[in-house]
């Protein structure tokens, strides 16, 4: 009797554990924000890896902030968000791509002034517009459960031909990173594959910001690769280690949304926080890991 009733309870428990995993997602809503959340887990430590190997980091943040005209002036004249700031994004990517290479500021000048004057003409355009389809909150602080079946299909498009080029310029790409003047002296083109990165950099945070805006495009696209870094050394391995940060953390924080009613885009950049604590301490008292090596 004791082993049938125990039966019986492990089969409920199995069946609640299920009915907890797949009920969200009964909802076309919730299905679609899985997916780009999915998408974006994968493309922002992929990308990350690259940009805190060339300490890159505070370029993504201020892109991120770049391509807000872009997105005002779609959402004001009614067409996706998507259709404003993929081009305001590459347009970013080459003129700051093109300040650096023609040595006219520094790379850290050149973006803080990108970052400032987009960032502050965006702000300008949401107080003239008005009323906008959006909420400002929503912008800088992303919404994915909001996001459409066309935008669902861009962001998966756009990811696939970001992993693509990736993958062709993957070893000139890591080259360039941890050794310039070397790449340089090797014959690499470092200038075009500059050009390369930062247009890719910009896509991929188009892409990401349905899911957690503006202001937190940073802590996907940098935290989950600079924690993967600290405790291996290879930067494949590595890289697939950031992956997995960033899928755990986009569909935790995606639960944790549904359940809990919770804004899903800081949700997910605090569990990232969280590993990179874990990841800091793990590297402090077990590995003493020294910075990411070639490959």
């Amino acid at each position: 009797m004791d082993r049938t009733q125990g039966c019986f309870m492990n089969i409920h428990l199995d069946i609640i554990m299920i009915d907890f995993i797949v009920e969200p997602f009964r909802y076309d809503f919730m299905l679609r924000a899985l997916l780009v959340s999915g998408m974006v887990g994968i493309i922002c430590p992929i990308l990350g890896s690259y940009v805190v190997i060339r300490g890159m980091g505070f370029m993504g943040d201020a892109m991120a902030h770049a391509v807000l005209p872009g997105i005002v002036i779609a959402l004001i004249l009614g067409i996706s968000p998507f259709l404003g700031s993929i081009p305001m994004a590459i347009f970013v990517a080459v003129s700051v791509g093109y300040l650096i290479r023609r040595k006219t500021v520094t790379e850290d000048t050149a973006v803080g002034v990108m970052f400032a004057g987009l960032f502050s003409l965006g702000l300008v355009f949401i107080s003239l517009a008005g009323g906008l389809a959006v909420s400002v909150e929503d912008i800088l602080l992303g919404q994915i459960l909001g996001v459409s079946r066309f935008d669902m299909l861009i962001s998966f498009a756009l990811t696939i031909v970001v992993l693509i080029i990736l993958s062709a310029f993957h070893k000139q790409l890591v080259f360039s990173g941890f050794d310039p003047v070397g790449s340089v002296v090797a014959g690499l083109n470092v200038g075009a594959l500059n050009y390369i990165f930062l247009i890719l950099l910009g896509i991929s945070i188009v892409v990401t910001l349905d899911v957690v805006g503006v202001v937190l495009v940073v802590g996907l696209l940098v935290t989950p690769a600079a924690a993967a870094q600290m405790v291996v050394r290879r930067f494949t391995r590595s890289m697939l280690l950031a992956v997995s940060f960033g899928l755990s953390s986009a569909v935790i924080g995606l639960y944790m949304s549904y359940y809990f009613d919770l804004p899903s885009g800081p949700v997910m950049t605090l569990i990232t926080f969280i590993i990179f604590l874990f990841c800091a301490f793990y590297a402090r008292v077990f590995t003493q890991a020294q910075p990411s090596h070639l490959m």
